[in-house]
């Protein structure tokens, strides 16, 4: 006996099945066509402005349940609710380029191939591996359709970061707040 006709189910234009792998592509292209990020940053902000301060992740492999949940997901949701709330919240990402789980992993890298590098040889691989990363993670934040200057982010390996980075450490010792103690900490 066929019980569907005495159910009360509700009717929808919704496929039954979503078939993400087709539709993704299809739902970035629209997001990227529209270019919300930019009409955001366009519409009145009579409010002023909303800075949200990111505290990069590094660049040395793909993003993880935690980059994405505790990290970037977050951070988009209160730059939006601020952008809706009369605010010009502009975000711009950033990575973390320097530090021992970047440079582990090129060591790792090496001890495979059996490889001893010279100095100058383990900087360039890892600022290479680290840029490679920049653009894998940045990929993969896109297509959780997390909004930001993704042309523009800010890399602590930039030049221009390093240099600011030892411009405000010099500007710190002349005003006598780094020095040289027996037990600093």
């Amino acid at each position: 006996m066929d019980y569907s006709s005495t159910l009360n189910l509700p009717k929808t234009d919704f496929p039954m099945k979503a078939n993400l792998a087709q539709r993704e592509p299809e739902i970035q292209k629209f997001w990227a066509d529209l270019g919300l990020y930019r009409r955001l940053l366009e519409k009145p902000a009579p409010k002023g402005l909303f800075i949200l301060h990111d505290g990069p992740p590094y660049s040395n492999g793909d993003i993880h349940i935690g980059t994405a949940l505790q990290n970037k997901v977050p951070k988009d949701i209160i730059v939006r609710y601020r952008s809706m709330c009369g605010y010009r919240a502009p975000y711009v990402p950033g990575w973390d380029n320097h530090g021992m789980p970047i440079e582990n992993n090129v060591t790792k890298e090496f001890q495979k191939a059996k490889k001893k590098p010279t100095k100058l040889e383990l900087r360039q691989r890892c600022r290479e591996y680290a840029a490679h990363f920049v653009n894998v993670q940045r990929q993969q934040f896109m297509r959780l359709g997390i909004n930001g200057d993704w042309e523009n982010p800010y890399l602590t390996m930039s030049p221009e970061f390093e240099a600011r980075i030892v411009a405000v450490f010099g500007e710190l010792v002349q005003g006598g707040y780094i020095y040289r103690g027996l037990r600093p900490i």
